[in-house]
């Protein structure tokens, strides 16, 4: 669905208008297109003294074609990524060196550039006192998003000691226009195994890849990009949902797989489908999902356990059947999608929101189950995507939801299934039981 208002500020009354009253001004995200660059623009690449990733962050950048300087120039040009590594930051008054960086360089962050900062994880840090500087990256980087204009983000990535080889993957992501609507997310990389594919471009070639929920909206875009990205995929979706469906699935090049995930024998049928005509799976998204919204007093049995059914209850029973027969391959991916909802909850959706938290509890549980098998599990928590579920709410909710974010716009689907696909890469071994917000940094919850 078109935003109307988006449209209005972008012609020239309305950005005079926007500029009297002080409204939100949403800038057009630079969103990803085949052979695009991977940085509009040079990189300015820094860190604080006696950091151990600046090396690899610049390595990563330059394998990509991208320049990279390590000051700022005397000129205004600004820069299409940023990224400073305050791994070595030891004490709170060492935070000196993050702001003196950035009090030089933030100005000049170009439209829809990306800010990216390097920690270490505070947990894995070599003293309190270093773990307490570690943590305030958190807070540093949650504001700088806030500070920012034009459409460009700020993240912060702890890479745990020793896990540096695994930072180009999601390094790449950040700074791309694939990572249009994440804004202000704290991602872990830990030591997990990880290779780089032989092409950038086609990170998933040769791989087969499952999504649920794939007949329209946010599983379609995912089913398209996974596609697009060189996977074979399954698209998964009920038979009610078949015509569309077959549509998918021809388009993208996959096959159809009719399915009701809530049925008692859907884990057995799955396993037997994905082992017998494809020998096993790389990757599974979990993204099939309902709404049944009423305020709790009025919400009945079925709307309870019909949601959670679908939502919680099928995505944890298949994953273990797949688990049990060993039909992940190793190097393999899962990728759950939870909601915003399931981190700040919401009014007339205590069903849903109980199981999109629910979804981030089986992705910490998971993790280092499936981290002893060289698989990971992620999620994916979406804000407010602009989809057939939002274009229908009352107009006043959905101008809220639009711009309720550090972004001022609603997010689209393709904007969920770049991250889903940069879960999915053979070089993001490292990124396992993280939950990651794409919301454009909502403003509700944590």
């Amino acid at each position: 669905m078109s935003d109307r208002y988006q449209q209005l500020i972008e012609s020239p009354p309305g950005r005079l208008l926007a500029g009297q009253l002080g409204l939100p001004k949403p800038t057009r995200l630079r969103r990803y297109e085949p052979g695009q660059a991977l940085v509009e623009g040079d990189a300015l690449v820094n860190g604080a003294p006696g950091g151990r990733l600046v090396t690899a962050a610049t390595a990563t950048l330059k394998s990509a074609s991208v320049k990279t300087v390590k000051t700022v120039g005397d000129d205004d040009a600004g820069y299409g990524a940023v990224v400073y590594d305050a791994s070595a930051i030891a004490s709170s008054g060492e935070l000196h060196h993050l702001y003196a960086f950035f009090h030089a360089a933030i100005a000049h962050v170009a439209p829809s550039g990306r800010v990216i900062v390097l920690g270490t994880p505070p947990e894995q840090s070599d003293s309190p006192a270093m773990a307490i500087a570690q943590r305030a990256l958190e807070g540093f980087t949650r504001a700088v998003a806030k500070e920012l204009r034009g459409g460009a983000t700020a993240q912060l990535v702890y890479v745990a000691p020793d896990a540096e080889a695994n930072l180009a993957s999601t390094l790449r992501f950040l700074a791309s226009a694939k990572s249009a609507y994440v804004d202000a997310q704290v991602i872990r990389i830990g030591a997990g195994a990880s290779s780089d594919p032989a092409d950038f471009e086609q990170p998933l070639a040769g791989r087969v890849a499952l999504v649920t929920g794939a007949s329209r909206g946010i599983g379609e875009s995912i089913a398209t990009t996974l596609a697009r990205d060189g996977a074979h995929v399954i698209c998964l979706d009920i038979p009610a949902a078949g015509e569309q469906l077959a549509a998918v699935a021809n388009r993208v090049g996959g096959t159809a797989l009719q399915l009701d995930i809530t049925a008692s024998d859907a884990p057995a049928r799955l396993v037997e489908h994905v082992q017998e005509r494809h020998g096993g799976l790389d990757v599974i998204v979990h993204n099939a999902g309902i709404t049944r919204d009423k305020t709790l007093a009025r919400m009945d049995d079925a709307q309870w356990d019909g949601l959670m059914a679908v939502n919680l209850v099928a995505p944890e029973r298949l994953t273990d059947a797949l688990l049990a027969a060993s039909a992940l391959r190793p190097g393999g991916r899962i990728v759950m999608v939870s909601s915003i909802s399931g981190i700040a909850g919401q009014r007339g959706q205590t069903n849903y929101s109980t199981s999109k938290a629910g979804v981030i509890g089986l992705t910490a549980a998971y993790a280092p189950l499936v981290a002893e098998r060289e698989l990971t599990i992620n999620a994916v928590a979406p804000g407010f995507i602009e989809t057939q579920m939002t274009a229908a709410m009352p107009f006043a909710t959905r101008e809220v939801g639009r711009r309720l974010n550090s972004l001022s716009q609603g997010g689209l689907p393709v904007d969920v299934a770049e991250t889903v696909a940069w879960m999915a890469s053979p070089g993001s071994g490292g990124v396992n039981g993280n939950v990651v917000r794409v919301c454009g940094q909502n403003l509700l919850g944590a």
